[in-house]
């Protein structure tokens, strides 16, 4: 049993978790080889020892006492009853959960009829799956494949546990703010069981209202709140600064209330104050400001744009999330207003990254992670992928869309450095951020970030993101961006990087003073999103993913989106409000700019009025300790970076051989000798090539250049219409990332003497996010070819593991054999694999995807043209076999045909053979596709 006696306080509470470890002694001393924990036990004299702390303690004991591998632990407990809690129990030790209370609630809910159409059977396995689906999750996103994996790992920090608890329990465990004892864990577990138990009028009967994920009246406490959201919308929307400063006095008031970790801290200047007018003025500071990553598509175009909007009137930035962004935003409006977001984030699933996408941005941002939700990839569910929204991403209407969790183009610190290098020529006069989690160890990959020459840091915080997340992940993934800013800072400023990089942190910073902090605990940018969503309207009403906002917000439905009231002012006065509130509390610690601000936390001391019994053990020394360093070393961002792009070949030979075709459209045609050691060939030219004619580019082989030699890494990136790029050779990794519509051909040098299609010709990870285009290899491509390719047309003879991976648009054809795992997360597109053997089925993975013959006589010319321009180009003995006996041949190959995608081919067809074209038929095809329950992503 796990329980201790209510006459007691935290001295019983430890006494009975050494009763339970001598228990566990003894039992395995007599051969036991499974324990229980269990609760079922309680009564009004007897309270549960909280189950994690049971089974962590017993975990860690049963390790110091080398007996862990002789017995399992389960665990037999009323309390867990969601995903987080079984991950947690899996974490520290526990074999097996589980939760009959969670079980006897599902019952007595169904003879209650508060639930119907579902007897108990079925209730209580939908309870299961969801929950282990939701730990599955979370196996994922630690990059682990088994449970077996997982338990014991305890890949956890804690926030405000003590040191005490922490080396008995939870021994190993991160926890840099000490906190809570064991003394302070029975109080509130006797508190709890007080209410269970205790004669006041109503206890037995009544359970709290909860609001946890969304707010609810006596429930528990949000930031946002009604009465918060009303005074901020009606300040934002009045231009009324006093009501501005009463909803700050109360943000500020609630996050004292230990809401959030800044409101544990409090000002203490000993400076003297500065007269207001010589502090920097509103619209220097606003232009310090950015809005979230928040993409079209996960929210609404009217909210998109007129964040966008407003940014660029303040000078500040507005962010396109990961969704792509309209070219039409790209040219401003008549009245000067530009809808064009200045910051391009380019994350795992490479929605829309062309190379307009990219030349258009004063800022590219490389999505590491999400603060809400770090370590899984976006997700935008079929039934919100309109047309509109499928145009910009380049994908499939009412076909779901997954980012994959990692960049496949990121496996390792060099790697995130070589796509800082690619952006960097892909928009020369852009800056490059790179967008991380707050986390224990975020200082180290900060420090790395700076050494890969990022132009910008950003530490987002656990507490923003979108109503959309999954709940597990709001609540109890990434940390409050206190402690990762504190970290990131004090680790640049003691390897003296702080000078080269920005920072910049978010995650629901709500008022001038959140914003004064962060800038005393390092940085000198600032990010928000909730705040400018609710002054636009939103009621965080937290059914993002639904697509039923009310407001017009978070949604795509256009009668919903009717409804939006939100105009770019409102966002315009929240900001200056912002940048006027820091200034008052500036010149009253006697700071004239952010600059001279950044980093000096000793104006920061912990509060002495929160006074909650909780607090006690805090200790803040962490958060607010200052670099030992000598005076010269830099605090804030003060030196360029030299992304060393004037000796790149681009520079160097390419631009100016091609000066004649940039300015004249003039025919030009060139060879170079290239070596591994050149880097992101033609992607400086090809960014030339956009920036002065668009994103339609040049004509066709209006630019020819032909290399000889081994490529660098890669190859060809974001290459945009007009270029054509042929090399005799070999090539390293990433060659086509982000193909933008221009072409490149590669087979081995003339005198090998091996046989090609046997040989890998290039590297892993080719056209990584491929828009359009064309590309042809002779020989076998390395693995993850055309992963997350949503437009090119490819050809390779052969191709290694996991090809076509999370494939949403275009054609390839592959004429040999493959790896394991092709089509993995295939959601549109199609592939034509050539089985001559008959077993690509097994190396296939089929979970989205179909196989058929190819039986389409227009099908059946399409791919017979791409095999016939592989030949051409590249002369593969492959292509040359297959066509000289197409008839028997066509046979042969295997048709990869995702299933949503077929779908909604077919309902598009259906609606175009009733008579509708253009928009009218993509929208109706669209509403009879989401209603079709068969769908296989994207529900």
């Amino acid at each position: 049993p796990i329980l201790f006696r209510v006459t007691e306080d935290g001295s019983g509470l430890a006494r009975a978790m050494e009763d339970l470890y001598r228990a566990a002694d003894a039992a395995i001393a007599g051969g036991a080889n499974i324990l229980i924990l269990s609760d079922r036990g309680v009564r009004e004299r007897a309270a549960p020892i909280p189950s994690l702390l049971a089974v962590a303690g017993l975990h860690h004991h049963l390790i110091r006492t080398r007996d862990r591998t002789r017995v399992g632990l389960v665990v037999e407990s009323g309390e867990p009853r969601e995903v987080h809690h079984f991950a947690l129990l899996i974490g520290y030790g526990a074999g097996a959960v589980n939760p009959y209370l969670a079980y006897e609630t599902l019952d007595g809910m169904i003879r209650h009829r508060m639930l119907t159409q579902v007897d108990y059977g079925q209730a209580e396995a939908n309870f299961i799956k969801a929950n282990s689906k939701g730990v599955l999750k979370i196996l994922s996103k630690m990059g682990l494949s088994t449970v077996q994996s997982y338990r014991g790992a305890q890949l956890f920090e804690a926030v405000g546990l003590g040191a005490d608890v922490v080396e008995c329990c939870f021994t190993g465990t991160p926890s840099r703010l000490g906190g809570i004892d064991i003394g302070i864990i029975a109080r509130e577990t006797l508190a709890r069981h007080q209410r269970a138990f205790g004669d006041a009028a109503g206890n037995r009967d009544t359970l709290d209202s909860g609001g946890n994920y969304q707010w609810r009246k006596e429930g528990e406490e949000h930031l946002f709140n009604p009465e918060s959201v009303h005074k901020l919308q009606m300040a934002a929307r009045t231009g009324d600064y006093k009501l501005y400063q009463e909803y700050a006095a109360m943000m500020n008031d609630m996050s004292r209330r230990i809401s959030t970790l800044r409101g544990l801290l409090e000002f203490k200047s000993s400076r003297p104050p500065v007269p207001l007018d010589e502090v920097e003025p509103v619209e220097a500071i606003c232009r310090r400001f950015k809005t979230g990553a928040m993409s079209y598509g996960s929210i609404s175009g009217e909210a998109h744009m007129a964040l966008a909007v407003a940014m660029n009137r303040l000078g500040g930035k507005s962010n396109t999330g990961e969704g792509g962004e309209d070219p039409e935003r790209f040219i401003p409006l008549p009245n000067g207003d530009s809808r064009c977001s200045a910051i391009k984030q380019v994350a795992s699933g490479r929605f829309g990254v062309t190379s307009d996408y990219l030349v258009n941005a004063r800022e590219l941002q490389i999505k590491m992670a999400q603060g809400a939700k770090p370590g899984e990839g976006g997700q935008l569910p079929g039934r919100k992928v309109y047309p509109w929204i499928a145009r910009t991403r380049h994908s499939t209407p009412g076909v779901g869309l997954i980012s994959p969790p990692p960049h496949h183009d990121i496996y390792s610190i060099e790697d995130l450095a070589e796509l800082i290098h690619d952006l960097k020529n892909a928009n020369d006069q852009a800056r490059i951020s790179v967008k991380l989690v707050s986390e224990v160890g975020v200082g180290t990959v900060a420090a790395g970030v700076a050494k890969g020459r990022a132009d910008v840091v950003l530490i987002s915080g656990y507490d923003g993101g979108t109503g959309a997340s999954p709940y597990s992940s709001i609540r109890h993934a990434g940390l409050p961006w206190e402690l990762g800013l504190a970290e990131t800072h004090q680790t640049l400023v003691l390897n003296d990087l702080r000078s080269r990089i920005v920072v910049e942190t978010d995650g629901k910073l709500l008022t001038g003073r959140d914003v004064v902090i962060a800038a005393l605990l390092g940085a000198e940018e600032f990010g928000f999103a909730t705040a400018p969503l609710i002054v636009l309207g939103c009621v965080m009403m937290r059914v993002c993913h639904l697509d039923t906002c009310p407001a017009g917000v978070a949604t795509q439905n256009p009668e919903l989106r009717k409804r939006f009231s939100g105009d770019p002012a409102y966002v315009v006065n929240l900001m200056r409000f912002i940048a006027q509130d820091m200034r008052e509390i500036m010149a009253s610690l006697g700071f004239r700019s952010i600059e001279e601000m950044v980093g000096h936390t000793e104006v920061l001391t912990p509060s002495r009025s929160v006074g909650h019994w909780k607090t006690a053990g805090l200790d803040l020394t962490a958060l607010l300790a200052q670099p030992d360093v000598a005076d010269e070393v830099g605090r804030y961002c003060s030196i360029c970076q030299d992304h060393g792009l004037k000796a790149s070949l681009d520079e160097t030979q390419l631009l100016p051989f091609c000066r004649m075709a940039l300015e004249q459209g003039v025919r030009v045609e060139g060879t170079f000798p290239i070596h591994n050691t050149d880097r992101v060939t033609g992607t400086r030219l090809g960014s030339e090539v956009t920036r002065k004619h668009g994103a339609r580019g040049l004509p066709e082989d209006t630019i020819r250049l032909n290399f000889e030699g081994t490529a660098g890494q890669s190859f060809g990136a974001f290459l945009p219409p007009g270029i054509t790029l042929t090399l005799e050779g070999d090539a390293n990794d990433y060659i086509g990332k982000g193909l933008s519509g221009g072409k490149i051909i590669v087979y081995p040098p003339k005198q090998a003497t091996f046989v090609p299609e046997q040989n890998i010709l290039i590297g892993n990870v080719a056209l990584y996010g491929a828009t359009s285009g064309e590309a042809y290899f002779r020989g076998e491509a390395g693995e993850r070819f055309c992963v997350r390719n949503s437009g090119a047309q490819a050809v390779a003879d052969a191709v290694g593991d996991h090809g076509c991976e999370y494939m949403t648009g275009g054609r390839v054809v592959i004429l040999g054999a493959t790896g394991r795992n092709f089509a993995a997360g295939m959601s549109g597109g199609i592939a034509y694999v050539l089985d001559e053997a008959g077993d690509f089925h097994r190396r296939c993975n089929m979970e989205m995807v179909e196989l058929t013959p190819l039986t389409d006589p227009r099908e059946i010319r399409r791919v017979r043209g791409m095999v016939e321009k592989h030949y051409r180009y590249t002369g593969s003995d492959s292509a040359r076999r297959v066509l000289g006996d197409w008839d028997q041949m066509v046979s042969r190959f295997v048709k990869v045909y995702p299933k949503d995608y077929k779908r909604m081919l077919e309902a598009i067809a259906r609606v175009e053979a009733a008579g509708l074209s253009g928009e009218q038929a993509l929208m109706a095809a669209f509403e009879d596709n989401i209603r079709d329950l068969g769908r296989v992503g994207g529900n």
